[in-house]
């Protein structure tokens, strides 16, 4: 179940990656909250999370056996434990984020997302 939680909130952040990417005003909760809207050239990198968000959502549905795996459970855990700590790390820079809108959105996503991410990786067969 923890998984469907983690893959549901990776789509939510996927969608709100495209939205950055057509120019809506959202970039408070992205990136330090420098920029109300993107740069064009900051686009690029929303696009690449997008990849990387559903690449994780994946992920957590295979290691809870909910779709077909790509690769093998170890491969899948292994997978599981970098993501865990990459939005470690990602809990703790958004937490000193100067925007509070992504002090206070993203930064307990994050750590949702790692707890979502260990927990799959550790209850895994």
């Amino acid at each position: 179940m923890i998984s469907i939680v983690g893959a549901v909130l990776l789509l939510i952040v996927a969608v709100m990656e495209v939205l950055l990417i057509i120019g809506l005003p959202l970039g408070e909760f992205t990136m330090g909250g420098r920029y109300k809207v993107l740069p064009p050239a900051l686009r690029l990198a929303a696009a690449s999370s997008i990849l990387l968000q559903l690449f994780g959502a994946a992920m957590l549905l295979q290691g809870a056996g909910f779709m077909d795996r790509w690769f093998s459970g170890g491969v899948i855990k292994i997978i599981c434990f970098v993501f865990a700590g990459f939005f470690l790390v990602n809990t703790v820079m958004n937490f000193f984020s100067a925007s509070r809108k992504e002090k206070f959105v993203m930064t307990p996503l994050a750590a949702v997302e790692a707890i979502c991410f260990a927990v799959t990786a550790f209850t895994m067969n």
